[in-house]
């Protein structure tokens, strides 16, 4: 029996799609499904949910384990999953947007890149090491399986603490955007043929093409354009239509991320570029409330007699197992080292970029050069995450300073005393949750 290990297995709602898929995918294989979480409410809820789904799909011989020993967890997984938040919603991620609020700055989500970025993965990597070092020891042939943001910052660590577990950063951004761009244009996505590469969050669709019953091959990105030079944007997705006219290319991520990943779109003292671009500063945050708000709600429903509804999502994670499992190949895009894949990025980077799946595991594609524009592009990221990277692993103080120096919309609206106190008040107020910088 294949062993599963869901690592913040108390991120009860993601868990449940996550085994939903897996337990839905019928590979053939019986599972043992071992939960792991520090909140031990939060983990008896996701037992429950895992009961249930196998109590609706008939699953007799699955096995679920619940535990708060995170080595039990996952000694002899063959596949580990990580879903945890570091530092929770609070005090973590409210440290992330109050304070640099004190300095102007405005965030949107604040998980990815910029200080929010950065603060998010210095505080995460320490953990991502303990996970990696207990790996090493029970379950070395596992393959890992990251969902956890900073997710370009996360897999570089990991690739440099562990660089002999196998592991994939996963994401769904590139299937999700790839299905809204179909439907702004009235096609069947099943239709569409794409190839996106780049790194997580600021990769392009290289192509975007309708397949026609004829084998016929449509560009459809004339269409694509036209939508943004006539103002037909969706009003939620205007920030990436406009870096479409700008790039040529679309991006993968949502518009509220992409807004804050460059010096264009978000400056104090400009809330009319805010209005006309419909940027949702500090929409994380008021999400994470009415999330929380909803819980007890949720969590009701969830253990109750209220029949659980079992629906297929489209994360990789099960896509993945199964096709390890059976054998039977699938394609997936995923956060791996460059290492030469895309030839005008850094080799030392990690690369989000299509990956064949089969028992051999993860094997990527080589994109080989991309549009010069759109490695500049990331590059503002992959510098950040670089010194992000070595500030965590190095316990530098300095590069933390610089690599908020180099972020893209932390320099665009503070000066260099104000980027150094602001790391100084986020070291400060981080506490514990942070090792110590020297």
């Amino acid at each position: 029996m294949a062993k599963i290990c869901l690592v913040g297995a108390g991120s009860t709602v993601f868990a449940q799609n996550i085994l939903g898929d897996v337990l839905s995918s019928r590979s053939g294989c019986d599972y043992v499904i071992s939960l792991f979480d520090i909140d031990p409410e939060r983990l008896k809820t996701s037992e429950i949910v895992a009961r249930r789904i196998c109590e609706t799909l008939g699953l007799v011989r699955v096995r679920i384990e619940a535990t708060l020993d995170r080595r039990e967890a996952l000694r002899g997984s063959d596949f580990v999953i990580l879903m945890m938040q570091v530092g929770g919603y609070k005090p973590a991620t409210v440290t992330d947007f109050e304070i640099p609020k004190r300095y102007g700055l405005r965030q949107t989500i604040a998980d990815t890149l910029g200080i929010g970025g950065i603060f998010r993965g210095l505080r995460t990597i320490p953990v991502l090491e303990s996970i990696c070092r207990d790996m090493e020891e029970v379950c070395p042939r596992a393959i890992l399986m990251q969902y956890v943001n900073p997710m370009a910052i996360n897999c570089w660590a990991i690739k440099e603490l562990a660089p002999a577990i196998r592991t994939v950063g996963l994401c769904h951004s590139v299937q999700h955007t790839a299905a809204h761009l179909a439907a702004c244009l009235g096609e069947n996505v099943a239709d569409v043929n794409y190839v996106s590469a780049g790194i997580n969050h600021v990769a392009f669709f290289l192509t975007y093409e309708k397949i026609h019953a004829d084998g016929r091959r449509e560009d459809l990105y004339p269409r694509l354009k036209a939508l943004a030079a006539e103002g037909r944007a969706p009003a939620d997705d205007r920030i990436r239509f406009d870096a479409l006219k700008r790039l040529g290319h679309f991006v993968t991520e949502s518009s509220e991320h992409f807004s804050e990943y460059t010096a264009w779109y978000i400056k104090e003292g400009r809330e009319d570029l805010a209005r006309q671009l419909n940027i949702p500063l500090d929409e994380y945050i008021r999400r994470c409330e009415v999330q929380i708000s909803e819980w007890h709600a949720l969590r009701q429903d969830l253990e109750g007699g209220k029949p659980i509804e079992v629906c297929r999502s489209n994360e990789y994670a099960a896509g993945i197992i199964h096709a390890v499992v059976s054998g039977q190949p699938a394609l997936i895009y995923g956060n791996v080292p460059n290492e030469g894949l895309i030839e005008n990025l850094p080799r030392e980077c990690v690369v989000e970029v299509p990956c064949h799946v089969d028992r051999n595991g993860i094997q990527p594609t080589r994109i080989g050069r991309i549009p010069s524009q759109l490695a500049a592009v990331m590059n503002l990221s992959i510098n950040v995450q670089q010194l992000t990277v070595e500030a965590a692993l190095t316990r530098s103080r300095e590069r933390i300073y610089q690599a908020a120096l180099l972020d893209p919309h932390t320099s665009a609206e503070l000066s260099p005393d104000q980027v150094w106190g602001l790391v100084d008040d986020l070291i400060e107020a981080h506490g514990d949750l942070l090792p110590t910088y020297r």
